[in-house]
């Protein structure tokens, strides 16, 4: 495989046009892309272009048949201005493990941050200066091939491109447990990255959205009483001092940031267990006094503190976040080390290289 990458730059940059003070996420979008494609068995055609659109066949089988998956990622810079990665080699291998459970075929993983090395470096004047924001990285893949029928497609397009962002929740959110509709099961794609668990997930959240609520908790289990995440976020409890998140047993996603707090806690003193945890456990803690932390857990947000959460006609009503001493540490631990101000003990930081691709 040529590692040879053409980079066509944009002739002016659009960054005059934004407000990084102000900048809604998910809607401004960085000048440069990177795009690969997968003919006859392998990859090809590595280019970094200036963002933009690019067409599509009608009977394209991503459309019809739901081979598509990404990641969210975020690049920050540290108080010497350099452009910064936060676990890569972890997204690499996540979206390898989507696209195995949905047939497709493994980016490589070193092009994978070779290519997020190179992009991120033309594009660094539109990483946010401010701790808390970043420049989102939105790696994703999906089926090309002109067909109808239901099969793997034999042809693929992979993307990267960047967006600056701000903070993704501003306040604490209030959730509904679901106790009807479902997000995933073990055995099905939950564990994967895969845009249909996103798209199956619209409705509830909408209809949660209605009943003012922000998002909802998914449930599953036999009788529908064992906890999985909230959103599109891993969840995280403090009960009685120790931390508890769900066991990721296939229909949960594996997140990096989880990840990461698990390997902080402990070295931080405080306990923690991977466990199945049922809502029934929650309530009890919540009626005993010694529920007094809840919060969701994933790369957009790092920390989304929840102020409620309704469960069938009881609220739960969690303490002030003035209160809660582990998840905004977990938030300031995370961000700290995204902008050089917290040690990297654990080499998750990775400078971008300026020489990547050239």
């Amino acid at each position: 495989m040529s590692r040879k990458v053409e980079i066509t730059k944009v002739q002016e940059s659009r960054i005059g046009e934004v407000d990084f003070a102000n900048i809604p996420f998910g809607r401004v979008f960085s000048d440069h892309m990177f795009v690969a494609e997968y003919q006859n068995g392998a990859w090809e055609n590595f280019r970094i272009v200036p963002f933009g659109h690019f067409t599509m066949h009608p009977a394209s089988m991503a459309l019809h048949y739901g081979q598509a998956i990404f990641e969210g990622m975020k690049a920050s810079k540290g108080a010497d201005g350099q452009p910064l990665l936060f676990r890569p080699e972890m997204h690499a291998q996540r979206i390898n493990r989507s696209a195995e459970r949905l047939m497709m075929p493994a980016f490589p993983e070193d092009m994978f941050v070779e290519a997020l090395h190179a992009l991120i470096d033309l594009d660094a004047a539109w990483i946010p200066p401010q701790e808390g924001s970043a420049l989102y990285l939105r790696p994703y893949m999906f089926a090309t091939d002109e067909f109808i029928g239901v099969r793997p497609s034999e042809s693929y397009k992979f993307i990267i491109f960047t967006g600056p962002v701000g903070p993704y929740y501003a306040k604490p959110v209030r959730l509904k447990v679901e106790q009807h509709y479902v997000r995933a099961v073990p055995g099905g794609t939950g564990e994967a990255k895969a845009a249909g668990n996103y798209a199956g997930s619209l409705l509830p959240a909408y209809k949660a959205q209605q009943e003012g609520f922000d998002q909802v908790v998914w449930m599953g289990g036999p009788d529908m009483k064992e906890i999985q995440e909230v959103g599109t976020m891993n969840i995280f409890f403090v009960i009685d001092g120790k931390v508890i998140t769900p066991i990721t047993d296939g229909a949960i996603l594996r997140g990096i940031t989880r990840d990461s707090f698990l390997k902080i806690l402990p070295e931080k003193g405080i306990p923690v267990e991977e466990r199945k945890i049922t809502i029934d456990e929650v309530v009890a803690a919540y009626q005993a006094g010694t529920l007094q932390e809840v919060f969701g857990a994933g790369t957009a947000a790092v920390v989304s503190h929840v102020a409620e959460i309704a469960y069938g006609d009881l609220m739960i009503k969690l303490p002030p976040v003035a209160d809660r001493k582990i998840g905004a540490m977990l938030k300031d631990y995370i961000d700290g080390l995204r902008s050089g101000r917290v040690a990297d003990t654990h080499n998750w930081i990775i400078p971008v290289n300026q020489e990547a691709l050239v």
